[in-house]
């Protein structure tokens, strides 16, 4: 996306429902809505707890996102969809995403639930007026809950929980009718979910909890109901209290039929299925923290979406990463890595390596690959041995869990992690293969992208095996049988070793590149 565009739309790829937002730029961080549009796709529905989507919930996503690029189309708006939790979790996600690039013309980011709580973020500080107070941020979708505690723009904990109204009706509410019991076994498994998670929230307290999602306003709506008068044009800033949410809640379990809920005041019928879970969800979010009262968010996911394209293509190339990410990179090494100087020298070879190799002509193997390969091989090799402080032994394998399972990156979209986590997994012994399931689930481009820079970086931890940074730099010159790297000593140290370790770590690089790499010490 260009750096002056007007026009700009967003498209929240949810559980439930898409939404999409159309925007115009109006200064360098503020926008003003055009369009809205939402469908009700039930992109999750069905059993299994969202592990496959199936073949008629594809086809509904796509042709909804086919509609959705039309709308945008109109103002020549340029398109981001992100896409949670029943797509993130799905075995089959990919099938979707090429779909969607392939009929639709939709290009699908799948987000981690740690991103999309921040990006959640982002939008409800352009709808409530909470910069300045420290906040407990809820959002209940149809996949999964986000809790956020955040304070000037910062999270300063989130976390994506398997709580969401789809998904809890598909376990607890299958059918048509309340089944003795399924109401306490459902308040049960949310109190037993998000009560680990309490002990974190209360050590950095809230001031004002914010609430975001349609369950949300679904339950504002019927609480407002009650009161008799004429339901406000908005929702945004409406108050909820703990005795709102528990009465509601007793008024979906006094309808015990999904016919009956659909006639309660103030509630869409479209909603009636699922809207016992999610308020039950709200019920427990309330409990569990200690909330007493919810205002609510018009904004969330979609215009966090807008907010950060605006911030992220002003400042260059979509998919850099930015300071957020950077930080969150650096936050996990220093929490995991006990040799962060070892990891950050590391870093700096690779990404002398990278930019010599790319400088080369006739490498077609490097062909196209810039910033954002750049990014992800200086991440990889930050949180290479992140995994060191659960064992030496497979430390690779323990690097590539904690780095998929972390809850602190953000800014990184769900496939932007996965291939900074293959890359950490990939930085020693076995070179990635067909038949590791992480890595075959990948897209062809991605996985080319995975082994060059994997290459790159176990060339570059071999140029530190002595761990004290005795090679000071590199230097790629093209011959004419191959490509000679020449490593520069610091000063006058010994780097014999290093140069072994290198030569030994070489195979891959030769590899993918297709041709001979020799190491050799600079004259």
């Amino acid at each position: 996306m260009a750096g002056d565009l007007q026009t700009l739309a967003a498209i929240d790829v949810g559980t439930n429902s898409f939404h999409l937002v159309v925007a115009r730029l109006t200064g360098e961080d503020r926008f003003e809505v055009i369009t809205r549009e939402k469908e009700m796709v039930r992109l999750g529905s069905g059993r299994g707890d969202m592990k496959r989507l199936r073949p008629d919930a594809i086809a509904r996503g796509v042709e909804a996102l086919r509609r959705m690029k039309q709308i945008a189309d109109i103002d020549a708006a340029p398109v981001r969809a992100v896409a949670t939790s029943a797509v993130r979790e799905a075995e089959n996600h990919t099938e979707f995403v090429t779909a969607a690039r392939e009929q639709a013309g939709v290009e699908v980011e799948v987000i981690s639930g740690v991103e999309e709580a921040r990006l959640i973020h982002l939008g409800v500080l352009q709808a409530v007026p909470v910069f300045d107070r420290r906040l407990l941020l809820c959002d209940i979708g149809g996949g999964s809950t986000e809790i956020l505690i955040g304070e000037r723009g910062e999270a300063l904990t989130a976390r994506s929980f398997k709580l969401g109204a789809v998904r809890l009706t598909n376990r607890f509410f299958p059918g048509q009718r309340l089944h003795p019991g399924a109401v306490s076994s459902c308040r049960g498994f949310v109190r037993s979910t998000l009560s680990p998670y309490s002990r974190e929230v209360a050590g950095h307290g809230f001031e004002v909890a914010v609430g975001s999602s349609g369950t949300i306003h679904a339950v504002a709506a019927m609480a407002q109901a009650v009161t008799g008068g004429e339901p406000p044009r908005s929702f945004n800033r409406f108050r909820l209290t703990a005795d709102d949410v528990r009465d509601v809640c007793k008024e979906l379990i006094a309808a015990p039929s999904v016919k009956q809920r659909s006639r309660l005041p103030g509630l869409d019928a479209n909603r009636a299925d699922i809207v016992l879970a999610g308020a039950l969800i709200l019920e427990g979010v309330f409990e569990t923290f200690g909330v007493e009262e919810l205002e609510c968010s018009d904004y969330a996911l979609r215009e966090g979406v807008l907010l950060d394209t605006i911030q992220r293509t002003r400042g260059g190339s979509l998919h850099h990463l930015r300071d957020v990410s950077r930080r969150s990179v650096a936050h996990l090494a220093a929490l995991c890595d006990d040799e962060p100087e070892h990891s950050a020298h590391v870093a700096r070879m690779a990404l002398e390596l990278f930019d010599g190799l790319v400088a080369l002509p006739d490498v077609p193997a490097l062909e196209g690959l810039g910033e954002p390969a750049r990014e992800f091989l200086e991440a990889g090799a930050l949180l290479a041995n992140v995994g060191l402080f659960i064992s030496h032994s497979r430390h690779h394998l323990h690097s590539y869990y904690v780095i998929r399972n972390s809850e602190i990156l953000t800014g990184l979209t769900d496939d932007e992690i996965e291939i900074i986590a293959l890359l950490a997994r990939y930085h020693r012994k076995s070179a990635p293969k067909p038949r590791h399931r992480e890595f075959a689930r990948l897209e062809a481009d991605d996985q080319h992208l995975v082994r060059v820079l994997s290459a790159i970086l176990r060339v570059a931890i071999g140029l530190d095996r002595s761990h004290d940074h005795r090679v000071a730099a590199t230097v790629c010159r093209r011959e004419e049988d191959g490509i000679v790297i020449e490593v520069v000593p610091a000063g006058r140290a010994a780097i014999d070793l290093e140069l072994f370790a290198a030569d030994q770590r070489r195979a891959l690089l030769e590899e993918v590149l297709g041709c001979r790499v020799a190491l050799l010490a600079a004259s």
